[in-house]
């Protein structure tokens, strides 16, 4: 048996035992060399790229190529074959970032050029070593379409307010391309959830396309949650990511490796936007974003070092067709609520201070409130079970009649507008007075019930002096049913006069200098 099987079977056992979670000691013990010796082994195999099955499938042959001997492949292949190998990485580094283009694909289209070239494990190991970076790690080769890495510059720019003079500073958004490190960079007010996501949106029509991916930093927009493994990720964002069919993919906290393409694309915009925009004073967020359109086409442009080639070309010519089409509606910012299902079967919304029918099923049950700028969902365990029309109107109720029980359809035409209507035509003091009825925070046939009876109280006593009784109630903030009845069973309306005489009259004392002494 020749030394290259014998190194090759030996080889064989020690992946095999360390996939089995031996230790060096009793793998050392079990092949008869020293620990030494397996440790040579064991950093080597684990420096392969390959996994312990991928190892276990190669040839006698390949095995024995790649760890039969510790001489570097410049020493082991001749100076044909190493000439060969060198002209030919460039091309695999250009073809890696195609979709489904791998380096075995790559190794066979080597062999048909060059039959008398190395196996395939050796091509592998050859390769990484020929991309190794100075400092130890080697460049991840992004697939086009894939990956769009996100991130805010840590220094602002800033625009000047005409009126006051005053010095607005503004965050600057870059967002690059992973393959061909096509960028794209705005100014916004502020990292909140709508500016962030209207960047993001922007940069997407930017490239005319949506990457599979989207890589952003664990800023508050985009990550509830830090996590290594499975961060949290903003609702909207999440709902945003949904509506472009992409998925969000956060760094890991602190691990600028992670992002290594936005980070230097934020110090090239130090140098290529910030110092050319340096000595110009802009006065709007419109100005300053067409200035840095100018600088980033150039920038854009402008060739890699020791490259021909830009990130322009690369973006045309490569990459823009592997990104996914836009969605034909932009993206619209959604408002996020729970509420609980009141008894008369609405959920109460306080930002527009109105109301929207649930089924009468879920009285008492937690629902999710989504609205947009026209529409409202409403969810019960990720179920849609109500959609309405958004409305803008306060005390408006929004209701479907099908979600009523038949013993609560008598009052459907009840609403808040219907009772403001009907109390302007008794007087303002009444109308203001329903007004604030309806801003209690009860049910709300309890507030209709309240209304009705005030209103109807009219009919007995008049329209002037309902109005009177609501003006007194007013005063003494005492608005509601009982305290209007009240005033109106004791004729406490008609001392209005004596009320206003008590507010109006001034006080006589001498000390007092009276409203003449400022004249």
């Amino acid at each position: 048996m020749s030394n290259q099987t014998i190194g090759s079977i030996m080889v064989r056992e020690i992946i095999r035992m360390k996939e089995m979670g031996f230790s060096m000691r009793k793998i050392a013990r079990s092949i008869g060399k020293s620990r030494t010796t397996i440790l040579k082994y064991i950093t080597s195999i684990e420096a392969s790229d390959l996994s312990f099955k991928e190892l276990l499938e190669l040839t006698s042959e390949d095995i024995y190529e790649l760890f039969g001997t510790t001489q570097s492949i410049a020493s082991s292949n001749t100076d044909v074959i190493q000439k060969e190998l060198l002209a030919f990485y460039p091309y695999v580094e250009k073809e890696l970032k195609r979709v489904g283009v791998t380096r075995h694909i790559l190794w066979d289209e080597y062999k048909q050029k060059h039959p008398e070239g190395v196996m395939y494990s050796r091509f592998c190991e050859s390769y990484r070593q020929w991309s190794k970076k100075s400092d130890g790690y080697m460049p991840v080769a992004h697939k086009y379409g894939e990956k769009l890495f996100i991130d805010y510059a840590g220094k602002k720019l800033h625009i000047i307010d005409r009126q006051t003079g005053e010095i607005k500073p503004v965050e600057v958004f870059v967002g690059t391309l992973g393959a061909s490190q096509y960028t794209y960079i705005e100014a916004s007010f502020s990292q909140q959830i709508p500016d962030f996501i209207t960047s993001v949106q922007n940069s997407f029509f930017f490239f005319g396309g949506v990457p599979a991916c989207v890589i952003p930093d664990n800023l508050k927009s985009a990550v509830t949650k830090a996590d290594k493994y499975e961060p949290f990720v903003n609702e909207q964002f999440a709902r945003f990511s949904e509506h472009y069919n992409t998925s969000v993919m956060p760094t890991r906290s602190r691990k600028p490796k992670d992002k290594p393409l936005v980070e230097g694309a934020v110090n090239i915009a130090y140098t290529r936007i910030y110092a050319a925009l340096r000595n110009t004073e802009f006065y709007s967020i419109g100005e300053l974003n067409a200035a840095i359109k100018v600088c980033l086409e150039a920038h854009n442009k402008s060739p890699f070092q020791k490259k021909e080639h830009s990130r322009w070309t690369l973006f045309h010519d490569n990459e823009k067709a592997c990104l996914k089409p836009l969605a034909i509606e932009k993206y619209e910012l959604r408002d996020y609520k729970t509420a609980t299902v009141q008894k008369n079967c609405h959920v109460y919304y306080s930002p527009d201070k109105n109301y929207y029918s649930v089924p009468h099923t879920l009285i008492g049950k937690k629902i999710k409130m989504i609205l947009t700028q026209s529409v409202v969902e409403i969810y019960h365990q990720q179920t849609r079970v109500a959609f309405h029309s958004r409305s803008r109107k306060a005390f408006d109720y929004v209701t479907l009649k099908e979600h009523l029980p038949v013993n609560h359809t008598y009052n459907l035409d009840w609403s808040s507008e219907y009772f403001i209507n009907w109390a302007a035509k008794i007087g303002a003091n009444t109308k203001e007075s329903i007004e604030k009825i309806l801003l209690q925070k009860q049910y709300p046939e309890q507030n209709y019930k309240s209304c009705m009876g005030i209103l109807s109280m009219a009919k007995k006593v008049g329209n002037q002096r309902l109005d009177n009784a609501c003006k007194r109630a007013l005063l003494f903030d005492a608005v509601g049913y009982n305290p209007i009845k009240n005033i109106l069973e004791k004729g406490l309306d008609k001392l209005e006069d004596q009320v206003k005489l008590f507010y109006t009259i001034p006080i006589q004392h001498e000390n007092i200098r009276g409203s003449e002494y400022y004249n």
